[in-house]
């Protein structure tokens, strides 16, 4: 990795610590924390920091309360959490800039931990505002961002304050996500496939384009799905397609086929017909998906929409799958949140899982296949999860995440 890491630190004892992590977790109606696998990922590099004697400032967002204070998004239960995590107090201070936290901060000693309020409290923070970093850089001596999951955004406490602390570094989860999609994919065991699912063909475009001369071959699921087969002039129904993404969707199929890359299509469908109610008082109506059957070939019939993958289909993905060596997995095969519509996403879990223990290399990336692999209770059995959603595919695109670059070189 170019980029300077948490390990090639040195003389760390009594230095103030600005640590970016991701505490983006999903709260319920109560404010409880409901999933606190960002939380935990995090402990590595506290614990890395506070054994060395230094003052571990954390700061991160949660939510979009759009510059506002929002009292359901504030970060106090996360240090409830983190405290029990880390077996140590973790002080909460009530707002990330000012007065308060300078206060604190001063005070703090070596093998401290606190945790600042809300970043995006600010609207400054989302727009990278210079003189707002300015202010969250004056509590650290070194700055280390362990936030893959926000590393595609260029606010200030990702990117800005790197400009206002001399030495900044990616921390041990922001090392170890960079290290599973970049440097283990750069030579990747072969057969190398890809599994793309989701609703838009827009969203992973760039996924197919970078990985084209590097995979064996692709398997795509989804509503994306519908899309490149109505390109190949196959009906479907009245499935969820882009249409002003035909022309590119031919353009990827004629290049897939020059290079001679496996492009692997559904050849059966679950399809159900769709049907809205309008409710009183709501701008959107309910959405319902009734008698749902089995397609017989890979085309659907009118008045119908694909709403997973059908038993050919995951017959034959798994075939392929489980001959590879290298698996990365972005987005759901179908629509997975409704339990009738979700077999075909949690196979595919299963059988990532299977090819894994297998001997296979396999990489998720993305909320909902990150949520598909926990809900089919295979999270143990791959080889990575990726913490971040829009950053992994970003990153899978070939970009520069601006939280990474800010960093300083080795």
């Amino acid at each position: 990795m170019s980029k300077l890491s948490i390990a090639d630190l040195k003389d760390l004892r009594g230095k103030r610590v600005l640590v970016r992590a991701d505490y983006n977790v999903p709260l319920d109606d109560k404010c409880a924390i409901t999933d606190d696998t960002r939380i935990k990922e995090t402990v590595r590099t506290i614990e890395f920091l506070t054994e060395r004697g230094t003052k571990v400032v954390l700061t991160s967002h949660l939510g979009r309360p759009d510059g506002k204070r929002v009292e359901s998004m504030s970060l106090r239960p996360v240090a409830a959490r983190l405290a029990e995590l880390l077996k140590r107090p973790v002080a909460f201070v009530d707002d990330c800039i000012g007065e308060k936290v300078t206060k604190t901060v001063g005070a703090m000693k070596p093998g401290d931990v606190v945790l600042l309020e809300n970043t995006r409290f600010y609207a400054e923070e989302e727009d990278n505002d210079a003189k707002f970093a300015e202010k969250l850089a004056s509590v650290g001596d070194i700055y280390v961002n362990d936030a893959f999951g926000t590393a595609h955004r260029a606010h200030a406490s990702t990117a800005g304050v790197c400009k206002f602390i001399k030495t900044s570094a990616a921390g041990f989860l922001m090392q170890k996500e960079l290290t599973y999609l970049g440097e283990e994919l750069a030579s990747p065991a072969r057969p190398f496939l890809v599994i793309l699912g989701g609703a838009k063909v827009s969203d992973k475009i760039g996924v197919i384009t970078n990985l084209l001369a590097k995979a064996d071959g692709f398997i795509i699921g989804g509503a994306m799905a519908y899309t490149f087969l109505k390109a190949q002039g196959i009906g479907i129904g009245r499935s969820l397609v882009e249409e002003d993404k035909l022309g590119l969707a031919k353009q990827v199929l004629a290049k897939i086929q020059a290079l001679g890359v496996k492009f692997h299509l559904p050849a059966d469908h679950i399809v159900a017909q769709k049907v809205e109610t309008p409710v009183a008082g709501q701008k959107k109506p309910k959405v319902e998906f009734k008698n749902p059957h089995q397609s017989s070939d890979a085309s659907i019939e009118v008045g119908f929409c694909g709403v997973d993958i059908g038993p050919k289909t995951i017959e034959r993905y798994r075939n392929e799958l489980m001959q590879a060596k290298t698996i990365v997995w972005n987005g759901p095969m179908g629509i997975f949140e409704i339990p009738e519509y979700s077999a075909g996403t949690f196979e595919i879990a299963r059988v990532v899982a299977a090819a894994t223990q297998a001997g296979a290399k396999s990489i998720i990336g993305g909320g909902d296949s990150v949520k598909a692999v926990k809900k089919a209770k295979v999270g143990d059995k791959v080889t990575f999860i990726s913490t971040g959603g829009g950053a992994s595919l970003e990153f899978l695109e070939g970009r520069e995440l601006p939280g990474v670059a800010a960093l300083s070189d080795k």
